[in-house]
């Protein structure tokens, strides 16, 4: 199928990594894409893919976001590069965010196939909520 309607791809419950988070993909030979949407004051964990390299834009809401040794706030039309091997980590600060993901290559399809908990994650998620208290 080459024409999708977001509103009909099926929704992935995420509870499991993020508390009231939801995710929807579809894959193609080559790469996997999906809509992503976090409550506010929660995002994944620190991790890293070391298989994938990975593409974020915003379309709504405002993330803070750690990207290696950078970090910001960033909001919707903005476009983040996760290149692989790199830890990353997010907290919605103004939300829900959504945002469009881009991985590559496809693997299974799953958004969070290649997910591997960053050894700094705790540390990284101490800062985001300090910074965002």
């Amino acid at each position: 199928m080459a024409f999708y309607k977001v509103s009909e791809i099926p929704k992935r419950d995420v509870s499991n990594m993020v508390e009231g988070g939801f995710m929807q993909s579809v894959s193609g030979e080559f790469m996997k894409v999906g809509m992503v949407t976090y409550p506010e004051g929660f995002g994944p964990p620190a991790h890293f893919h070391p298989n994938e390299e990975q593409y974020i834009l915003i379309m709504a809401g405002k993330v803070h976001m750690v990207l290696g040794d950078e970090e910001r706030i960033v909001g919707k039309g903005d476009l983040v590069h996760i290149p692989r091997n790199e830890n990353h980590a997010i907290r919605i600060v103004e939300g829900p965010a959504v945002f469009f993901t881009a991985k590559s290559p496809a693997g299974d399809g799953d958004l969070n196939q290649d997910y591997n908990r960053a050894e700094s994650a705790d540390a990284i998620r101490e800062k985001l909520s300090a910074d965002n208290a």
